[in-house]
């Protein structure tokens, strides 16, 4: 799925629709939340910041397809997944598909596991279409040129 065609824009626009039914929700980028909860770990206090999360009914992690992928911090997302498996929900955006979330997990039975969890009561939006940012940068330049 292509940048800029409106994945986050929509994950926010379900946020905000949730808020405004009473629903606790939390949104935060995939590689912020990474990098939170690698600290936790090193700070002996991951399972603490898993359940400091579980205030949010739902957590939206944006983008989760720039996550690097070192055993670290996928081991991190992996077991925030896994917390969040049948007792909270979780919107992800992502740039792709399933099929290739081996770039994402450095471990095949991890990648796995991790979608298995994640649409096992999932709804899956596919997204398409041209960037956003992309079409307005072409309007301003044919306005620019005539």
């Amino acid at each position: 799925m292509a940048s800029g065609i409106g994945k986050t824009h929509l994950a926010c626009g379900f946020g905000y629709a949730l808020i405004d039914h009473g629903v606790r929700v939390k949104f935060t980028s995939a590689t912020h939340i990474v990098q939170s909860l690698q600290q936790a770990r090193e700070d002996l206090t991951l399972a603490e910041a898993l359940t400091r999360l579980d205030k949010y009914a739902v957590l939206i992690i944006d983008d989760i397809g720039y996550v690097k992928k070192s055993s670290r911090e996928t081991q991190v997302l992996f077991e925030l997944i896994a917390h969040r498996y049948e007792t909270g929900s979780l919107i992800i955006t992502s740039n792709q598909p399933f099929s290739v979330w081996d770039r994402i997990f450095d471990d095949n039975m991890m990648t796995f596991a991790a979608i298995d969890r994640l649409v096992h009561h999932a709804t899956i939006l596919e997204v398409k279409g041209e960037s956003y940012r992309k079409k307005v940068s072409m309007k301003r330049r044919e306005k620019a040129d005539n």
